[in-house]
């Protein structure tokens, strides 16, 4: 992990530094934020901030995103009293750590924040095969194509390929292609020049030179618009890219890896996609299973998940019950990974008893997971009229809902189906998408369209329910 500490380098703030560069950390250091936020220009990247709370956090920070540069911030200080912890909190760090240092402290707010620790856990055969031909090709220059559902792990085999590449002590850097709109990934993959467009005021660092040495992992690749698939192609055939204003071209030395969840040769024919590219990305596929493919592995992330969540949370690790792990390994997971381990922690955080039982894995609309259809304890369903007690009455209400979309339009029902999607993912375009089965463009112009007719759309982190990460 890239560790930038910024504030005046004194005694017990270098003990600081001395702990977590014992944990893995690569430490830089700069005395002012405006220096911090240069460096990242620049491209000298970072996963985590290290910040004096005596400093203006809040201006850092948003110095940060508006060059669109976002890592996470944790204050620290000396003899700092409760009030001014607080206050560094809510400027927006995401920790404090008060000095002198405490190295188990250390350890948990680099774990916590940064969350590097993502191991590759598998004892299914068919996951097994994959990570087989993963430890083939880590140590190879060939770009790797990632393909499987959302929330299998993809960008956990993408780190894992890295760690295992002779690259690993070089950067890793990640670009969620799908989550950046596409006037502004261009700048964000290639950098741009002083002066390049309106706001350009310094030349930026893109990602491919900030990962220069290393490895970029291309997130979704295949939401990158059509324009931009050309440049990459270029910079992956030629090793040379054009920040934008640039004149003249820039070498860069890095490993490609990217990911996707859609059907590819489907995104070629349908011309979303260039074949080229694909041919250039895919030298090497490797294709996650999705959870319920590989049900051997449930199990043991369940049981990875609870320790990790209860050392997160400083609870005792309890194990599941056998009735818990039944459904746990039954249920069908279409969040695969990551809502399994959405699903963990709560369960850790609702527990009561020496186990973890059943009714404390819930999914985010509250259910207990032993309800869910396909799960071991399901009910199995009723058929009987609408005097039946509970099953009659839930009929009844699924009766009156499909009854209320008589007399509506198709693109009235699309709008509401959109727009609930969305709310239930928490305002996150890219879980939305996912689970309607269309593009984030053509999300994002559907939302366009409904607030320009004055709709209210769902900010990311609003809604009614946590989503699946992707």
């Amino acid at each position: 992990m890239r560790l930038l500490v910024v504030g005046r380098l004194s005694g017990q703030l270098a003990t600081a530094v001395k702990m977590a560069m014992a944990h893995g950390a690569q430490v830089n250091h700069v005395e002012r934020a405006d220096q911090a936020t240069e460096q990242l220009r620049r491209g000298q990247g970072a996963d985590l901030l290290m910040v004096d709370y005596r400093l203006d956090i809040a201006s850092l920070i948003s110095a940060n995103e508006n060059e669109r540069i976002t890592v996470p911030v944790v204050a620290f200080g000396v003899d700092a009293d409760a009030r001014e912890a607080a206050a560094a909190i809510k400027a927006g760090a995401k920790e404090f750590i008060p000095l002198p240092p405490d190295a188990d402290l250390i350890a948990a707010v680099l774990s916590a924040v940064a969350d590097d620790e993502k191991p590759m856990i598998s004892a299914d055969p068919s996951m097994k095969a994959v990570i087989g031909l993963a430890d083939q090709v880590a140590r190879s220059e060939a770009s790797i194509l990632i393909t499987g559902e959302s929330g299998v792990g993809k960008e956990v085999m993408a780190r894992y390929l890295h760690q295992n590449s002779r690259r690993a002590e070089k950067p890793f850097i990640s670009v969620n292609c799908a989550a950046i709109p596409d006037n502004l990934l261009e700048s964000e993959l290639f950098g741009h020049e002083k002066g390049a467009f309106t706001g350009a005021v310094a030349r930026r660092i893109g990602k491919f030179e900030e990962a220069d040495g290393g490895t970029l992992l291309l997130d979704e690749v295949t939401e990158m618009d059509a324009r931009l698939q050309a440049k990459l192609l270029r910079a992956i055939q030629e090793r040379v890219i054009d920040r934008v204003g640039g004149s003249k071209p820039v070498s860069v030395n890095i490993r490609i890896i990217a990911t996707s969840n859609r059907d590819l040769n489907r995104a070629v024919s349908e011309g979303v996609f260039r074949e080229d590219l694909l041919y250039r990305l895919n030298v090497v596929n490797l294709r996650l299973p999705s959870l319920r493919e590989r049900p051997g592995d449930i199990s043991v992330l369940a049981d990875h998940f609870v320790k990790k969540y209860a050392a997160a949370n400083g609870v005792a690790p309890r194990p599941l019950s056998t009735d818990a792990r039944r459904a746990v390994v039954a249920h069908r997971w279409p969040g695969n990974v990551r809502e399994l381990e959405n699903a963990m922690h709560r369960a850790v955080l609702l527990a009561v008893g020496p186990e973890i039982d059943a009714d404390a894995i819930r999914l985010p609309d509250g259910r207990p997971l032993q309800t869910i259809p396909g799960s071991a304890a399901a009910p199995q369903p009723v058929a009987s009229t609408y005097d039946a007690g509970p099953a009659g009455r839930a009929a009844q209400a699924a009766d009156a809902v499909t009854r209320s979309f008589v007399g509506q339009t198709v693109a009235a029902m699309e709008k509401t189906l959109i727009l609930d999607t969305l709310s239930h993912c928490l305002g996150n375009r890219t879980h939305a998408a996912n689970i309607l089965g269309i593009s984030i463009r053509t999300l994002r112009n559907k939302l366009n369209e409904y607030a320009d007719e004055g709709t209210p759309i769902p900010a990311p982190q609003s809604g009614v329910a946590a989503g699946y990460a992707a």
